[in-house]
């Protein structure tokens, strides 16, 4: 199988990407992306030289570069995890989340229309739900209810992505992820946030009074269900895919300073972001049943994994947190400590 890879060298992608060439789920893999502030080819450094690896750097919305690539190269399925995935930057400036995950989507799939490509699992998140009232776990039928111009955007891509299928009869699969963690994820998201910020005794700041509750679920986990729907999902349907591990944020923090030798003195409360939900919450049952996929990870282990892995490549972490990466967390929170 040859596939193509939008977003290989962002977090979950840039996984996905070594899992396929180093578990032989497929012979050839074409990485797509633009490389920007969260794509880094280091992430896939391991699998650069691999004779069935490709880069391709360019623009999802750029539909002379997407034409182009899947004519060339031809291959058997896209999966497409290219996306602007921050809350955060969405609330202060919510037109390139509208370009890329919605704009940027619409061209991928006009382009594998006419290409004819044969198989298409476009990722996407739980955040689409919205917020969620304890006990409720939403499955694929829940409501959809955006709080935010990521989710919104995203909620929208899903929804054309299946347009396709109903309208084109494309093999089109859409998978809706809950909050990924794991080695290589850029320092903005929480975990990697604190961990980093745990290592140099800085301020761990936590929106409100840290009580949102979030799903956890290992970024190898992921890659696996993702597979799983590319070989066993059926077209025009939605796979939820979640760890089983509700938590908190503030007792994710407590942990990582725990993990890290640090004391909680190291909280800070900053104030709470707009329109935050509450609870995410949501059901493997349907992945579960159809595949056989289960999540493997848990989670004080695959923490435990993520903190050594921060630990033992600061380099890496020090060369992302300059630049952009700086100036936005400069904006984000340290005007917002309470």
């Amino acid at each position: 199988m040859k596939l193509l890879i939008t977003g290989g060298a962002g977090f979950i992608g840039s996984c996905f990407v070594r899992m396929a060439l180093a578990q032989g789920w497929a012979k050839q893999v074409v990485n797509f992306d633009k490389l920007t502030y969260a794509g880094n080819l280091e992430n896939v450094a391991a699998v650069a030289d691999h004779s069935g690896y490709r880069f391709i750097q360019a623009d999802i919305c750029d539909s002379d570069e997407v034409e182009r690539a899947l004519r060339d190269e031809a291959p058997d399925a896209i999966v497409h995890f290219a996306a602007e995935s921050h809350v955060d930057r969405s609330i202060h400036s919510p037109a390139p989340v509208i370009q890329t995950n919605f704009n940027g989507t619409f061209t991928l799939l006009e382009a594998a229309r006419r290409e004819q490509i044969a198989r298409f699992v476009h990722v996407s998140t739980d955040e689409v739900y919205g917020s969620i009232e304890a006990p409720d776990e939403a499955d694929e039928n829940y409501p959809l209810k955006a709080s935010s111009p990521y989710s919104a955007s995203k909620a929208g891509s899903d929804l054309l992505a299946l347009s396709y299928y109903t309208t084109y009869k494309m093999n089109v699969s859409v998978t809706r992820a809950s909050n990924n963690y794991g080695p290589y994820q850029f320092p903005e998201k929480l975990i990697p946030l604190m961990i980093s910020n745990a290592l140099e005794d800085k301020p761990l700041p936590v929106y409100g009074d840290g009580q949102q509750v979030r799903d956890w679920l290992f970024v190898e986990d992921h890659c696996r269900a993702i597979k799983a729907v590319l070989d066993k999902g059926r077209a025009g349907e939605i796979y939820n895919i979640g760890g089983n591990c509700s938590l908190p944020n503030l007792g994710v923090v407590k942990r990582i300073l725990k993990a890290t030798g640090k004391t909680e003195s190291l909280i800070t409360r900053v104030t709470d972001r707009p329109g935050h939900d509450r609870r995410y919450a949501l059901t493997n049952a349907k992945l579960s049943a159809e595949t056989g996929w289960e999540p493997a990870m848990d989670f004080d282990r695959g923490l435990q994994a993520t903190v050594e892995w921060y630990v033992n490549n600061r380099a890496w972490v020090d060369r992302i947190k300059s630049g952009e990466y700086r100036r936005f967390y400069e904006l984000n929170y340290s005007q917002r400590v309470g």
